[in-house]
């Protein structure tokens, strides 16, 4: 989903962020919830489960609290950690790189559930299951 903050001709996107209120005024680690908990300028809060976020949960958890806010607060960091996260990013549900946001997506398509995949399952295994791999001759 792409979010775009439209703002007024000469303003910049930051501004525009800023003039939505989507920037931070607290943020703080959720140990009981293992989440990332973010209060924006517009009195929403932001709650990102910690195990979406690119190499977070390698983190101690003491790490992990360890957080500062930017001056403006468009942008988290932790200090321990070498990360930086951008407040409109979270919001947009940006978690880390963008081979980190391919690999959600894929483990996310992955575990698809259809009654069309069910039926092909039950299918397979009346059969025995998956063929097995024969070695070709030659290669």
């Amino acid at each position: 989903m792409d979010q775009k903050i439209e703002g007024h001709p000469g303003e910049s996107s930051d501004e525009a962020w800023s003039k939505e209120g989507h920037l931070a005024v607290a943020a703080r680690y959720l140990s009981d919830r293992a989440a990332l908990e973010i209060d924006l300028a517009n009195g929403c809060r932001l709650t990102v489960p910690g195990h979406l976020i690119e190499g977070f949960m390698q983190a101690s958890e003491r790490d992990r609290a360890d957080i500062e806010i930017s001056p403006v607060g468009y942008g988290l960091h932790w200090p321990a950690l070498d990360l930086d996260l951008s407040v409109p990013g979270l919001v947009a549900g940006l978690t880390g790189t963008r081979r980190w946001m391919d690999g959600l997506r894929a483990a996310r398509a992955g575990s698809a559930v259809s009654e069309a995949k069910a039926a092909a399952a039950r299918r397979n295994g009346a059969k025995g299951g998956r063929p097995r791999k024969v070695p070709r001759e030659g290669g």
